[in-house]
């Protein structure tokens, strides 16, 4: 697949324990991205952070087990990001979508290199 220069950047922000019919929501929405045939999606774990909620969990460094940010990001073109919007919006319950323009300077697999 080639993506073009002008590409879009999809960045989705919930939460790690989410869920979408008892499966991770992070795992669903890549999974559903590559279903879709979009050019990746990579998943970040945060250690800390806070939403509309404004809640921080203070104690959260000492555990385990509390609820990290993540953020799942995607590039691909316009139209593929875009149509792939809804299948997010119909699977996040709390979070937080945003969309921007990237210069997608190269992007090749294992089997492109010379």
């Amino acid at each position: 697949m080639e993506l073009p220069r002008d590409a879009v950047l999809l960045r989705i922000f919930i939460g790690e324990h989410d869920l979408f019919e008892g499966e991770p929501l992070f795992k669903v929405i890549v999974l559903r991205a590559r279903e879709q045939h979009l050019a990746g999606a990579t998943v970040f774990r945060g250690p800390m952070g806070f939403g509309k909620s404004s809640h921080v969990d203070k104690n959260a460094a000492l555990r385990l087990s509390f609820d990290a940010p993540i953020v799942i990001e995607m590039v691909d073109t316009e139209e593929n990001i875009r149509s792939f919007l809804p299948t997010v919006e119909n699977t996040i319950g709390p979070g937080l979508v945003t969309m921007e323009r990237v210069d997608a300077i190269f992007y090749k697999g294992k089997d492109d290199q010379a």
